[in-house]
Order: C-alpha cells, then sequence, then structure tokens
C-alpha cells in the first residue's frame, strides 16, 4: 500500500482525521475513500439538492470535493504519490471552471447567539469571495449582496454559479432551546435562502448540506425542484463508509490491529461492526460507518471509544425526552412513515425525528408492504453512550457507584450467575437518591435497561410476540434472561406469567442457556425485594 510507514507491528498512514477540505486531503496525500463516481453522478444534473446527515459525517468534505471538481482542478483527482486516480478522472467530465460560492455556517465550537452574529458570518464570507474575483459588493445587507455576487460572478466569468452551503441549519440547531433567537434566525436565514429562488437563472448547481429539515426557512417552500437526497437509495453512502470499503480501504490498520491484539480476524471485524457500524438512510438494506468514529479508532490502533459521540453531547436532546415524556423503552424500535421524516420545525418537533436526523437513531429496516421505516440505535458506540447519559441525568448516580460496578454485571451475566447479578442492580439501585424515585414498575423497568445498555449488553425491552409482550430481555454469547417486573406483587407472579404465556417459546431451538427471572420491586424500599428464576 502507498504511504506505508511501520512502528513495530504498527502502520502509520496519514488518516485524514478532522480534515474537511478535499484539497488539503490530496495534497497531504492522505487517505480517500473513493466517493467521485457517486458525486459524478450529482452534479450531472443543474438543479438544487439538500442532503441530510448527522454531525461529523463528511458533508464538509463532500462539500470541498464538490468545488474542487466544478473549480477544474483535475490534477487533484489524478494519480497522486502513489495514490491511484479517482473515479471522476476517466468518466466523462467536462473539467470547465465555474464559478463557485462555498458558505460554511459552522463557526466551530463557537454558537451562534443571534442574528447580529449569523449576518457578520455570512457577510464575511461573501466578501472574502467577492475579493478573490475582483468583486465590489456595495449593499449592507446581507441577502442583497448574496444576490448581487452571484449575479456578479456570473457575469464576470460567463458561466452559471455553482453555490454550496454546508450546514446551512447550524444557526438554527444552535437556537433549538431558545424559541424566539429560534424564529428571529429562521426569518433572517428565510430571506437569505430566498435569493437561490430570485438568481436561478445564474445558477448552475446549488447542494446543501444539513442534519435537520427546517420546513419553514424557503429552500424547502419556495425552491419547487429543490431534490432531498436524504433517503434517496442512490445516495445512501455518498457520505460514511461500507463494510466493503473499510476492508479495502484500511488493509494495512486492520492488519496491524490484529497483531498487536492476537485476535482472529473474524472476531476483530465483527467486533469493529458492532461497535461502530449499522448507519442506515435509505431503504437500501447499506450499513454505514461514521468516519470519525472510525478514524479516530484506527489511529488509536483499535482502542474502542466514543469518539463520535463524545464529541456532541446530546443535552437538548435528553431535555426533550423528558419535557415531552417519551417512553425511552421505545426508542429501540420505532415504526416511522415516509411523511413523518419530511418536516420539522420548532413549533412541531417529534423528538424521535430529531433523534433520527442527528444520528442517536437510524433506519434498521423497512416494511415495503406498509411503507415504514423501522428505528432503531445504530450501534453499541450509540446506544451504551446515551443510555449512559439518560441514566446520569435521570438517576443522578454518582459516577464513582457506576464505576465500581460497571465490570461486574456483565461478567456475572456471561457466567450465568443470577444471583451475583441481582446483588449488583441493588446496589445500583441503591444509589438512586431516594427523593427523585418515581414509584412505577416502568421507572424500575426503564433503570435496568439503561444499566444493560450502558454496558453494552444486547438488551430489548417491551419485546413483542405471539403471545405477549416480554418485559427485558438481555442475550449474551452463552445465556438469555427473560425477565418479568412486578410492583408490590409477589415475584412468583412475575414468573408465572412468562410461563402461562410461554414466553420462551420462540427461543427453545437456541444453544444458548435459557434463564426466566421474576423480579419483585417493593415501593417502600425502593429496591429488589425477592427474585425467582428457573
Amino acid at each position: 500500500m502507498p504511504n506505508d510507514k511501520y512502528q513495530g507491528s504498527k502502520v502509520m498512514r496519514k488518516l485524514p482525521i478532522g480534515i474537511q477540505d478535499f484539497g488539503k486531503l490530496r495534497r497531504g496525500n492522505h487517505v480517500y475513500v473513493e466517493k467521485t463516481s457517486i458525486i459524478h453522478r450529482l452534479i450531472q444534473g443543474e438543479g438544487a439538492y439538500f442532503l441530510s446527515r448527522p454531525r461529523r459525517f463528511g458533508k464538509s468534505l463532500l462539500c470541498t470535493t464538490i468545488k474542487e471538481i466544478f473549480e477544474g482542478r483535475r490534477e487533484l483527482f489524478q494519480e497522486t504519490a502513489g495514490f491511484p486516480a479517482l473515479a471522476i478522472d476517466s468518466l466523462e467530465w467536462e473539467w470547465k471552471k465555474y464559478p463557485v460560492v462555498l458558505l460554511r455556517l459552522n463557526i466551530g465550537n463557537s454558537k451562534y447567539d443571534g442574528v447580529d452574529l449569523l449576518r457578520s458570518v455570512l457577510k464575511n464570507q461573501l466578501k472574502n469571495i467577492a475579493e478573490e474575483n475582483d468583486i465590489v459588493l456595495d449593499d449592507d445587507f446581507v441577502s442583497v449582496q448574496f444576490a448581487d455576487l452571484i449575479r456578479k460572478l456570473c457575469h464576470k466569468h460567463k458561466e452559471r454559479v455553482v453555490v454550496i452551503i454546508d450546514e446551512y441549519d447550524k444557526p438554527l440547531l444552535d437556537a433549538i432551546d431558545n424559541h424566539d433567537m429560534h424564529i428571529q434566525i429562521r426569518n433572517e436565514l428565510k430571506g437569505f435562502y430566498g435569493i437561490l429562488k430570485a438568481s436561478d437563472e445564474y445558477l448552475r448547481f446549488v447542494f446543501l448540506t444539513g442534519v435537520s429539515k427546517f420546513s419553514h426557512v424557503s429552500i424547502f417552500s419556495d425552491l419547487n425542484h429543490l431534490l432531498d437526497l436524504s433517503l434517496d437509495q442512490r445516495y445512501n453512502d455518498i457520505c460514511g463508509l461500507t463494510q466493503e470499503e473499510i476492508e479495502n480501504h484500511f488493509k494495512p490498520e486492520i492488519e496491524s490491529i490484529i497483531k498487536e491484539t492476537d485476535k482472529s480476524p473474524e472476531t476483530y471485524l465483527e467486533e469493529l461492526k458492532e461497535y461502530y457500524n449499522g448507519y442506515r438512510f435509505s431503504k437500501k438494506p447499506v450499513t454505514l460507518y461514521n468516519p470519525f468514529g472510525l478514524l479516530n479508532h484506527f489511529d488509536k490502533q483499535g482502542e474502542f471509544a466514543p469518539y463520535w459521540y463524545a464529541t456532541g453531547t446530546p443535552t437538548f436532546l435528553i431535555d426533550l425526552i423528558k419535557k415531552h415524556k417519551i417512553d425511552i423503552l421505545e426508542l429501540g424500535n420505532l415504526s416511522f412513515g415516509m411523511n413523518q421524516f419530511q418536516k420539522f420545525d420548532i413549533e412541531s418537533m417529534d423528538v424521535k425525528v430529531i433523534l433520527y436526523q442527528t444520528g442517536y437513531l437510524t433506519i434498521s429496516d423497512y416494511d415495503e408492504e406498509v411503507n415504514e421505516y423501522i428505528l432503531n440505535y445504530p450501534n453499541l458506540e450509540v446506544n451504551s453512550s446515551f443510555a449512559q447519559s439518560l441514566i446520569r441525568d435521570n438517576y443522578d448516580i454518582p459516577s464513582n457507584n457506576t464505576d465500581a460496578l460497571i465490570n461486574k454485571l456483565p461478567s456475572a451475566m456471561i457466567r450465568g450467575n443470577v444471583e451475583g447479578m441481582i446483588e449488583i442492580l441493588r446496589q445500583f439501585l441503591a444509589s438512586i437518591p431516594y427523593d427523585i424515585i418515581k414509584d412505577t414498575e416502568s421507572y424500575y423497568q426503564t433503570f435496568i435497561h439503561l444499566i444493560f445498555a450502558m454496558l453494552g449488553l444486547d438488551c430489548r425491552s417491551e419485546v413483542r410476540i405471539a403471545h405477549g409482550r416480554i418485559d427485558t430481555i438481555v442475550e449474551t454469547k452463552r445465556n438469555i434472561y427473560f425477565f418479568e417486573f412486578k410492583l408490590n406483587e409477589p415475584a412468583e407472579k412475575a414468573l408465572a406469567q412468562i410461563n402461562n404465556k410461554d414466553y420462551l417459546l420462540p427461543w427453545r431451538s437456541s444453544d444458548k442457556k435459557l434463564f426466566k427471572i421474576g423480579i419483585c420491586f417493593d415501593g417502600e424500599k425502593r429496591n429488589i425485594s425477592e427474585w425467582v428464576v428457573e
């Protein structure tokens, strides 16, 4: 492989961690996963396009790649430093130079605090593009400057203009928890983005990216020809990395990690897939890795950690879950119709849609017969980390208690030590401050579900089968645990329900050991008072 350097068994290649500029990536001879054949298909058209993807999914790199293509920089796509030429170099593309307006609304770690900052960011970027093209923008109104820049670029270069707006919704998301500011920013952006419709005669290609699709920002209501690619099967993997791409493009890293860890290739790739893969954005059953998390994993020589999750704490999402009283147990198996993906606004926020758009839920299946999508957590990184955030926010457990117990519970369950498992759960429950405990069965069930999920165990709750609904199922490599919970009722009654409804029937042919467990919670003692197992 090109650019390989070895330190012991470690392969040192230039991984593009955090690099969002295609020119910088190529000039620096960083590893690039081929996406230009998909991009080539997209830019053949002359309309306006929108793509929604979660943060750190490669949207910015995609935008700069499109920019370099339209600016005619063919040398960036040809063979370089031993890396082969990219697909678009051999396809029928004109390589004509177009004027390009690339606006980036992400302002790093800062947040938009009002309309003034938004205007300043837009004006500075428009001014810089104008100066690069020896164009003078006279008017002070940012929307008028935008229109003026597009028109003058077209006249100066005798070519229609390409407009690319990366993270168009960042100002709106920053103000999602401030209704008045959100509306002010929305109105400002409505006028700004409305320029795209008014300037249609000067435009060759328009491309916008974002996380959420705000339906009242003019681009979705005024641009009648805007094509939303977010659920388009043809562009499912235009951002993100497929399993095939991982195994083909990162062989040196994978082989190095396997050698360092002494794992078999099958074991390592299965762990990698379970922890980082799972994102899906169409009916097409192709799942993806988030590039940021995966590249960090390779850079850290195979250390499994929540790299993507750690870059953005979903505080406002957890607040919305509490505000709208969303049942946490339902988040792992939601049915969504196509129309529910189509709009999102602060006046009618569907928390589940936001969880999908921000990457905390993803498409896990599609039911063609009823045209419904099934949503679930994408992978172990998100499921475990999100559960940990929910536990700390809703149950106020001291982190030192969590850390002390975190390794004991999986070990007990792998060994089939039910008594040890129950004791650890009792210790977790005893850590919850008494004044926040709710005297309901679902409160305790949700807590135990989150504990299992936080520890990375395969946990499902409210599992529907032909004979009823199982409270919670936890599966390990050797064992499957079936839980039925009761509040202030005998544990024997819970076990009897498992037996009477024959909950285990679908799993009787499994080669794993099956455990039926009835648990009683005592509302006065605020803990597990008794349990039985078969």
